[in-house]
């Protein structure tokens, strides 16, 4: 089975066609950050009008470099949701309308199980089950994985998301968009144990995050502090280890309420150094192993949801000629892929 995968929930066109016997033949990624830089985040109306522009040639490179024809594409798998309702009708219906020209089915794909299958692209891949912390601008959540489409949210984040928080502390520092990235290259000069940030909801049980608070904080060390480079580099090392370590605490505590052994990091966030290596020493520590997607795959990408549909496909679901875009889709709800 031959899947062409579209991503297009927020502000990355990606496409990707993946082989179940060859693995990963093409993979396209367009960004539009500099187009949304100006405006210090993304602006909706202009994705979507951006991706409309992008999704058909970046298909047609990317079957130019599989070296394929429509004839040999099996099934053609799209984001269905979460994400923007512009951009993902956008995916969408290209989607669906390619699948009907090409008489191969269509499947609607959520935008988190294509990160969270995303580690299942790699030579390692990790078995079941798995803790999975699934951490990016839209979305932190711990997830308890038995089983392809056998999912329970364990806690996720009650306001901001941790990249969105990263994004937001960034701007709060004067740095460009994306400020995730910016913030954490900032922090890398930073003096350890300068400040000292609290850890959001540490203090009590339960697996749910908040940062909105952090943030606040963070804005008020900002003005009661000089602004001077060193102190803005002490700031941003001080907020960046509050989050990785409140993220590592929880996944702790995951791992220990369910005995599991691995831990599965994806999403935009997981390309942090200062979390993967924390991570790394802390399952080390416990004794278990913990698994990411390669730095390209982080963020969002066509191959993870390429991958993810062909899953689906397998088990025979597909979608019928009506386009749906679900801004809102709780991971929990999807259907178990029989074993």
């Amino acid at each position: 089975m031959r899947i062409l995968g579209i991503e297009t929930s927020c502000d990355e066109t990606g496409i990707a066609i993946y082989d179940e016997h060859q693995g990963l033949l093409s993979h396209q990624l367009y960004s539009q950050v500099k187009l949304h830089a100006d405006y210090g985040g993304v602006v909706p109306e202009l994705a979507s009008r951006d991706h409309v522009k992008k999704t058909l040639p970046l298909i047609r490179a990317a079957m130019q470099e599989a070296n394929l024809t429509p004839a040999d594409i099996d099934g053609v798998a799209y984001t269905a949701g979460p994400g923007l309702v512009g951009a993902l009708l956008v995916g969408a219906t290209i989607g669906r309308s390619l699948a009907y020209a090409w008489n191969v089915p269509a499947v609607a794909v959520h935008h988190m199980e294509g990160h969270l299958l995303a580690p299942m692209l790699e030579d390692n891949p990790p078995p079941f089950p798995f803790i999975a912390l699934l951490v990016s601008g839209g979305h932190t959540m711990l997830v308890k994985v038995d089983g392809i489409g056998e999912y329970e949210i364990m806690g996720e984040s009650i306001d901001d998301a941790a990249g969105e928080a990263f994004d937001k502390t960034a701007k709060l520092m004067g740095l460009d968009y994306p400020g995730g990235p910016l913030l954490s290259k900032l922090a890398q000069n930073g003096t350890p144990g300068r400040f000292k940030f609290p850890r959001p909801m540490t203090d009590r049980p339960g697996l749910d995050f908040s940062f909105s608070g952090l943030k606040t904080f963070t804005a008020n060390t900002i003005a009661s502090n000089d602004g001077s480079e060193q102190t803005r580099a002490d700031i941003a090392l001080a907020f960046e280890q509050a989050v990785v370590d409140t993220l590592a605490i929880k996944c702790r505590r995951a791992l220990q309420q369910t005995g599991y052994k691995r831990l599965v990091i994806a999403g935009g966030v997981s390309a942090n150094r200062r979390l993967r290596e924390e991570l790394a020493a802390m399952m080390s520590k416990l004794g278990g192993e913990v698994f990411y997607p390669r730095t390209e795959f982080c963020t969002d990408n066509g191959a993870m949801i390429a991958f993810a549909g062909m899953q689906r496909l397998r088990q025979g679901e597909y979608q019928d000629l009506a386009v749906q875009a679900k801004p809102r889709w709780p991971i929990d709800k999807l259907a178990p892929i029989e074993k």
